[in-house]
């Protein structure tokens, strides 16, 4: 015969055996661990102008009227950047510092480029340069100024290059970039004229291009190439630092950004007479 074992023991070793089958059972559904936040990464570098790129032409008409645009700085002694055409022909070329007061300035147009200088008596402290580094394929742009001639900007993604094809006054051709639009000043709706000669600042608040021109069908903004206002500035025989930052812009802050650059009058709205 077998000892009794004492009730208690059978009842615990039951027990035991219960917990171990239901724990078994158990689902183990923890989710997994969060992948890493998404990088806002670039694609490709973009490659030197090509004769194979596309084109995108612009008429301009040979009468010339008054004409409003944007501007940046470059130098604190009084030197702006702006789009050729804004101030191409004008008689008299002023920027706005404030409700209703002006500054006169002098015009320096690069008959080779969209791009133009404008001289005054002193200036602000100028944006960084970035003209140099290399470009790539889905970077950002960011571009501050005053479309339709109030307050406003934009940002973009970078989709390649095309060959500009001036007709009617000024008649040339010369490379640019073309940018997706991506965002705009909110309740902004229509063109973006007037934004014409604005900055486009990449992600550190440096200068890769001009604003020239817009394909409002296709959402698309282009600016000068690097190398158009890197041949702008040596033509000027003037000497300019590309060293430093800007702020750092993103999506979410660029229209705070764009605020604070329009206050401070790095960038500033051109007004472009004719009489």
């Amino acid at each position: 015969m077998f000892p009794r074992l004492p009730d208690w023991l059978i009842y615990a070793a039951v027990v035991a055996a219960l917990l171990f089958v239901a724990m078994g059972r158990g689902e183990q559904a923890d989710a997994p661990e969060p992948p890493p936040p998404a990088q806002d990464t670039a694609g490709d570098a973009l490659g030197p102008a090509s004769p194979f790129d596309p084109s995108v032409v612009v008429d301009v008409p040979d009468e010339i009227g008054p004409s409003v645009g944007t501007a940046f700085s470059l130098a604190e002694s009084g030197v702006w950047m702006t789009a050729r055409h804004v101030v191409d022909g004008c008689t008299q070329a002023a920027l706005v510092v404030g409700r209703g007061r002006g500054v006169a300035a002098t015009i320096q147009v690069d008959p080779r480029g969209e791009a133009a200088l404008l001289i005054t008596e002193g200036g602000s402290a100028p944006l960084p340069l970035s003209l140099q580094t290399p470009l790539r394929r889905g970077q950002r742009a960011f571009h501050p100024g005053f479309p339709q001639g109030e307050p406003g900007e934009a940002t973009s993604r970078l989709l390649g290059r095309e060959t500009l094809i001036v007709r009617g006054r000024g008649a040339r051709s010369e490379p640019v970039l073309v940018w997706a639009e991506t965002g705009r000043t909110q309740g902004l709706r229509g063109t973006l004229g007037g934004l014409s000669g604005a900055p486009a600042l990449d992600a550190a608040g440096r200068v890769v291009g001009v604003t020239v021109a817009e394909a409002p069908r296709r959402g698309r903004i282009y600016t000068t190439a690097p190398e158009t206002v890197l041949a702008t500035l040596a033509a000027s025989g003037r000497r300019f630092s590309t060293a430093g930052a800007g702020p750092a812009i993103t999506p979410e802050n660029y229209y705070r950004v764009a605020d604070d650059l329009r206050r401070e009058l790095k960038v500033a709205q051109v007004v472009c007479l004719t009489t």
